[in-house]
C-alpha cells in the first residue's frame, strides 16, 4: 500500500502507540449513549430545572480540532448528530498532550464527562477521558471558505462528481447533504411498502438468475452456471414471475429489488436500478391510474412532509389529480399525424417525413410511435400525466382495448419530462399471449435488444388460468430523483456504475 506524505505521519502514530501497548483499533466501545441522546438528556434536565449531571460516554469522528493551549475543542459526530469536546488539562492532566499528539480530524474517538453548556451557548461534554476507536490515515478532504460579495461562502473539500462517485464513503462524510438523500431514499422505499402492505399486497421475492428473460424490452446480462452447465440471465424485470403468483392464488403481490440491464448509462440510466413492481387482482388500468397517484402522494408525504416540490424548474403538486392524455389525440396535436390512418411501417414512416421528421431506417411502426412520443410529448409533461393507450406492437403483455384490438389499455406515467412508472391491465388471454410473442418474434431483427424468448413456462401457466388484473412498474431511483430535486440518476445511488479506469487515473 503506497501512502502519501500526510498519509505517512499518521501511520507513524500507529506504530507509536503499538509501542506504547496503545491499540489504534480496539476491539469494543462502551458508549451508553448517542450523540442525540445525551443532548437531549441535557436539554431536558436544563428545562426542568434539575441540577443532577448528565455522565455519558459517547463516540464518533472527529470532524475539527482546535487547539489552545491547556485547553482544546474538537467536534465529534455519529449517525445521530454532532457535539463539542471541551478538554481542558484540568480534567485530563497528561492525557491532553497525549491528545495533542496521536489524534487527528477523521479518526474515531470515545470520550468520557459530563455535558454541558458553554460561555458562548454551546452544548459540550466537558470531557474527563478519551480514547482512540479508529484511526484515520487518510486526512478527509478539507472544506475550503472564500468571501463572494462579502459574504463567506464555504465549498466542500469534495465536489467533483466523478471522485464523488467512484469514492462515495468519502463524499458521505464530507457532504451531509448526500446523506440526507439516502436517507430520504430510505423513507421513501419504507413508504411505499407500507402504503401496499396496507391494501393488502403481499411482498415476495422472485428469482434474479432466469432460465429465460423477458418481462420489459431490454439487453440481458448473461452469465453461467459452472455446476449445472447452463447460461442464466440477470432478471430485466420481475413481471412474469409475479403475474405467475397471480395464478397460483395471490391476489394482490408486489416486489421491491434489483433489476439488470444491458443498456446505455446515461443521467435517467444504470444498468442495475431498484425497481418497484406490483400486480393485483380484478384491476385494470383505470384502478391502477387512482392507486398510483394514491400511492405516490403518500410517499411524498410521509417522506418529505409535503406533496409540493420541485424538480429544476418545474414545481408540480402531487396532492392534485393527475393530467391524463390519450396517446393518439397527444400525438395528433403535437404532429398532425394521426397513426392509426397509417397502419404499415412504410405509410407511418412516409407521413413523419413529409412532416419534415427523420425516421431512421429499419424501425418498425411500434418504435416510430415511439420516437413520436419522446420528441413531441414527453417534453411537455412537465406535470404529473398519465399517458394512456398504446399501440400492441409496443405491448406485448397488455390487454387489447375491446373497442379497438390495435391499441392496448396501457399507461406511462411523466413528471417534470421524465418517464417515471408503466402500467398495464394485464392480458391473461394464453392464446392471445403466445401469438403476441411469436408476431414479435417475426417483426423484431434477431439482434434488437427488445427481442425476448418465448417463455413456454409462463404460458403454461397462463393456461392454468390468469384472474383480469392490472400491473404497474416503477423505477424507485427515478422517483427519488424527482422527490429529492437531482438532475442525474447517480445522486441517487449509493454506488452507480461508472466507466473503469486505469491505474494512472486512479493515483491522481
Amino acid at each position: 500500500m503506497d501512502f502519501n506524505e500526510l498519509e505517512k505521519v499518521r501511520v507513524q502514530k500507529i506504530q507509536k502507540l503499538k509501542e506504547l501497548g496503545i491499540p489504534a483499533y480496539p476491539t469494543r466501545s462502551y458508549i451508553s449513549s448517542t450523540i442525540k441522546e445525551a443532548c437531549e438528556a441535557f436539554e431536558k434536565a436544563e428545562s426542568t430545572g434539575s441540577d443532577q449531571p448528565i455522565e455519558v460516554t459517547i463516540a464518533g469522528r472527529m470532524r475539527s480540532l482546535r487547539i489552545m493551549g491547556k485547553l482544546a475543542f474538537t467536534h465529534i459526530e455519529d449517525g445521530t448528530g454532532r457535539i463539542q469536546l471541551f478538554l481542558r488539562v484540568n480534567e485530563l492532566g497528561d492525557q491532553l498532550q497525549f491528545f495533542k499528539d496521536y489524534f487527528d480530524i477523521g479518526d474515531f474517538v470515545e470520550a468520557h464527562g459530563t455535558v454541558i453548556r458553554t460561555r458562548s451557548g454551546e452544548i459540550s461534554l466537558q470531557t474527563t477521558s478519551i480514547r482512540m476507536l479508529a484511526k484515520a490515515i487518510s486526512p478527509l478532504p478539507a472544506a475550503k471558505e472564500e468571501v463572494v460579495d462579502g459574504v463567506t461562502v464555504k465549498h466542500t473539500g469534495l465536489s467533483d462528481p466523478e471522485i464523488r462517485y467512484r469514492q462515495r464513503y468519502a463524499d458521505l462524510v464530507v457532504n451531509p447533504e448526500v446523506r440526507n438523500i439516502f436517507r430520504t431514499r430510505s423513507k421513501i422505499v419504507s413508504a411505499l411498502r407500507e402504503f401496499l402492505d396496507s391494501h393488502d399486497f403481499l411482498e415476495v421475492e422472485t428469482p434474479v438468475l432466469q432460465p429465460i428473460y423477458g418481462g420489459a424490452a431490454a439487453r440481458p446480462f448473461i452469465t453461467h452456471h459452472n455446476q449445472l452447465h447452463q447460461d442464466l440471465y440477470l432478471r430485466i424485470s420481475f413481471e412474469l414471475y409475479l403475474k405467475r403468483l397471480l395464478v397460483g392464488g395471490l391476489d394482490r403481490v408486489y416486489e421491491i429489488g434489483r433489476d439488470f440491464r444491458n443498456e446505455g448509462v446515461s443521467y435517467k440510466h444504470n444498468p442495475e436500478f431498484t425497481q418497484l413492481e406490483f400486480y393485483c387482482a380484478y384491476f385494470d388500468y383505470l384502478k391502477v391510474m387512482d392507486f398510483t397517484e394514491q400511492m405516490i402522494r403518500y410517499a411524498a408525504e410521509k417522506a418529505l412532509g409535503t406533496t409540493k416540490l420541485k424538480y429544476g424548474d418545474v414545481e408540480f403538486d402531487l396532492a392534485k389529480p393527475w393530467n391524463r392524455v390519450n396517446m393518439r389525440e397527444g400525438i395528433l396535436e403535437k404532429t398532425g399525424i394521426d397513426f392509426e390512418k397509417y397502419p404499415t411501417t412504410e405509410s407511418l414512416a412516409a407521413a413523419m417525413n413529409e412532416k419534415g421528421i427523420q425516421t431512421k431506417p429499419g424501425l418498425q411502426r411500434g418504435k416510430l410511435i415511439n420516437q413520436l412520443v419522446s420528441d413531441f410529448l414527453e417534453p411537455a409533461f412537465l406535470q404529473p400525466t398519465f399517458l394512456y393507450d398504446y399501440p400492441w406492437e409496443v405491448s406485448p403483455l397488455a390487454k387489447r382495448k375491446p373497442e379497438n384490438p390495435l391499441i392496448t389499455e396501457r399507461f406511462e406515467g411523466f413528471i417534470a419530462g421524465m418517464e417515471l412508472c408503466n402500467a398495464f391491465t394485464e392480458l391473461n388471454d394464453p392464446i392471445d399471449q403466445e401469438a403476441r410473442f411469436l408476431e414479435m418474434g417475426r417483426t423484431y431483427a434477431e439482434d434488437d435488444e427488445e427481442r425476448n424468448p418465448i417463455d413456454e413456462d409462463y404460458l403454461r401457466a397462463m393456461r392454468y388460468g390468469m384472474p383480469p388484473c392490472g400491473g404497474f412498474g416503477m423505477g424507485i431511483d427515478r422517483l427519488t430523483m424527482l422527490l429529492t430535486n437531482q438532475s442525474t440518476i447517480r445522486e441517487v445511488i449509493l454506488f452507480p456504475h461508472l466507466r473503469e479506469r486505469d491505474k494512472d487515473q486512479e493515483d491522481n
